[in-house]
């Protein structure tokens, strides 16, 4: 994923934290809205913010944070309880005065082995469903959507209000276009801040209507703030070079300093025009209709699996309704419906994909010259199989009929397999179309 803005550090006396001081209190007046104090004066010892940057930041919290029927604390922040037909997505130009249908028909569930069905000595997988926010047991009414309420501090923290909604334009998802050589981008030298991919593609060569698999669930380590570790599905069209590449992208990620902790979030992404000025992560920008209650993207996963024990995954599915053309996101083997993309934010992607990944990505700071420690996966190599090495499972492409088939015509892109690698697999258990993947970054074999 992208890169976010790194902030010298400045020394500064006790008498400089007064005007810091007088703008927290002020944005924290003015804007109506919860700020760390604490948070927010380290951001200004780092950095002073322009009133320009702060008028901005201003006008972007009042577009995207919609009035709400009932607000929760949680351990994700705020969340707003925001009626359904009045949430970011339809401030989107493209969205309005149009009619949506905002529950999906259904659609063939994925070729899954049934639990009973699984012969042998195996730790059977449990469903992450589980969010932080579900431990207080407060939910929205009915007629709303959770929303995670964006704050000042988010914002600073991420250095511009474009970096705290995308990814960086130059060093974004190399992946999906394996022979793209990427350049610096305007804050970063890529050489500094590489990207790392363990991912398998299916390209087939016919039209694409969908992808799912069972996401093993970890949280692996992060060695800096500013680097991530992930692991998702990809579905995407158009080429990154003419920048009509577009992507939707869903999974599990770390970033602290995209969410400010180092716990496992779900996540969504989209872009229209290659990482350029479309698209966003979660709801930070008007895009991804959100349907569903309960389920939120950019929250945390409570349950996460452990080395040798318990394991937990998510069934993801993206899929294209026939009728309406909109893209939507399901998740459990009860293929609950979370959410979709409407069909009009794409170009190449409005009709159907072209290509399908699924895998783990970092990004590494490389700091001190060495390589990153941030681990991918469960941080254990492929080769040491199930529950230790985090996995892929039951890889399902849908064809142009909505039917589920099983890849065809795949490659495998390791970017170092020293640090982090990849084993695909086809079994006839429950694990079906397989991989497994990961490490755990910096090892003697990877200095």
């Amino acid at each position: 994923m992208g890169y976010l803005l790194q902030w010298s550090r400045r020394c500064s006396s006790s008498s400089s934290v007064v005007l810091p001081l007088f703008l927290v209190f002020f944005l924290a007046i003015f804007l109506g809205k919860s700020v760390s104090v604490v948070s927010a004066l380290e951001y200004f010892k780092d950095k002073q913010a322009s009133s320009s940057t702060l008028e901005s930041i201003q006008k972007y919290l009042a577009e995207i944070n919609k009035p709400a029927v009932m607000s929760i604390e949680t351990p994700d922040g705020i969340i707003d309880c925001v009626d359904k037909w009045k949430q970011p997505a339809f401030d989107h130009p493209l969205l309005k005065n149009h009619t949506f249908q905002l529950v999906s028909p259904e659609v063939q569930r994925p070729m899954r082995t049934k639990v009973e069905e699984v012969k042998g000595d195996f730790n059977i997988p449990m469903e992450a469903l589980s969010q932080g926010w579900h431990k207080n047991g407060t939910r929205c009414p009915k007629g709303t959507v959770p929303i995670i309420r964006v704050t000042v501090e988010d914002v600073l923290r991420a250095g511009s209000i474009h970096n705290f909604q995308r990814k960086p334009q130059n060093t974004a998802l190399a992946a999906l276009n394996f022979n793209v050589s990427i350049s610096a981008d305007d804050d970063f030298n890529i050489n500094d801040l590489p990207h790392e991919y363990a991912v398998v593609q299916s390209k087939p060569g016919t039209p694409i209507h969908g992808v799912s698999a069972g996401i093993n669930v970890w949280n692996p380590h992060v060695g800096n703030e500013g680097e991530m570790s992930i692991s998702q599905i990809w579905v995407a069209s158009g080429q990154y070079q003419f920048g009509d590449l577009n992507t939707i992208e869903v999974g599990w990620q770390v970033y602290p300093r995209l969410y400010r902790d180092s716990k496992t979030h779900l996540f969504v992404y989209w872009t229209a025009d290659a990482y350029r000025s479309t698209g966003c992560y979660n709801l930070r920008c008007p895009g991804f209709v959100q349907v569903h209650e309960e389920i939120i993207v950019g929250s945390i996963l409570n349950l996460v699996s452990t080395k040798s024990g318990q394991q937990y995954e998510s069934l993801i599915q993206v899929y294209k309704d026939r009728n309406t053309g909109d893209w939507w996101l399901a998740i459990g083997s009860e293929g609950t419906k979370v959410g979709f993309w409407p069909a009009s934010l794409f170009t190449t992607l409005k009709d159907s994909a072209e290509e399908v990944q699924w895998g783990g990505e970092i990004t590494d700071r490389k700091l001190d010259g060495a390589h990153t420690a941030t681990e991918m996966g469960s941080n254990r190599f492929a080769q040491e199989g199930y529950a230790k090495a985090s996995y892929f499972r039951q890889l399902n492409v849908m064809d142009s009929n909505n039917v589920y088939n099983l890849p065809t015509d795949t490659t495998i892109r390791i970017d170092n397999a020293n640090c982090y690698n990849l084993d695909l697999r086809y079994t006839l258990d429950f694990l079906g179309v397989h991989f497994f993947y990961g490490g755990p970054g910096n090892n003697e074999n990877c200095p």
